[in-house]
């Protein structure tokens, strides 16, 4: 799984889309509102799925799962969570990413708002979701579930599954094909240099697609 993280972490989006298309995998990007939030905009992990919801009350233990959460992530993890469109307070914080980068933990994909900005920008953390909002967590959004299968952005997601995100989109890499998948972006990356540098000699576009067959 190492090799697959590292060969994944040099390649791009859209690059890792088109071989999941070609694999029969045509809905593996997540929504496109769903955007990097931080200054740095590269994300690479497995998949560490959880689930949030909107609350109206304190719980009777907040930030429980939060906690567990991170406390439950590795190295390369990258932290997954459906949170329902959530835009009641700021779900991610300062604290939270002080913790997961001591970890290794890759960054956060959420359909959720981040906080904290004044000191998060300052360090080098992916953190993607839909917007920003200053209201703490507690007593709005709350994690009921980590560790289950989740649909994020219209795609659904499980433990043993790969995560790739850039300023193109984040798209979800099952682990059942991540093998392959990322062998042929590597391939595909190659061809992709070589139709590039013919298009910079002058090359005529449609003679090099006939040639490469790549666009």
């Amino acid at each position: 799984m190492s090799d697959i993280l590292a060969s994944l972490s040099g390649l791009y989006s859209a690059v890792v889309a088109d071989v999941l298309d070609g694999l029969g995998l045509r809905f593996q990007t997540l929504a496109s509102h769903i955007r990097p939030l931080t200054p740095t905009q590269k994300i690479c992990g497995r998949v560490f799925p959880a689930r949030a919801v909107t609350v109206l009350a304190i719980p009777a233990e907040p930030y429980k799962l939060e906690i567990a959460a991170v406390d439950g992530m590795t190295r390369g993890d990258v932290l997954v969570v459906d949170a329902g469109e959530d835009r009641t307070c700021g779900f991610w914080g300062e604290l939270l990413t002080t913790a997961c980068l001591y970890k290794g933990v890759g960054g956060v994909v959420m359909t959720a708002c981040t906080r904290d900005m004044w000191k998060i920008k300052e360090l080098d953390f992916p953190i993607f979701g839909i917007g920003y909002h200053p209201a703490d967590s507690k007593g709005r959004a709350d994690i009921i579930e980590i560790g289950e299968p989740i649909t994020i952005g219209g795609v659904t997601t499980k433990v043993g599954d790969y995560i790739l995100g850039d300023e193109d989109g984040v798209v979800i890499i099952p682990g059942e094909v991540a093998e392959e998948a990322v062998k042929l972006a590597l391939e595909k990356v190659s061809g992709e240099n070589i139709a590039r540098a013919d298009l910079a000699a002058g090359v005529p576009m449609g003679e090099v697609f006939r040639k490469h067959g790549i666009l």
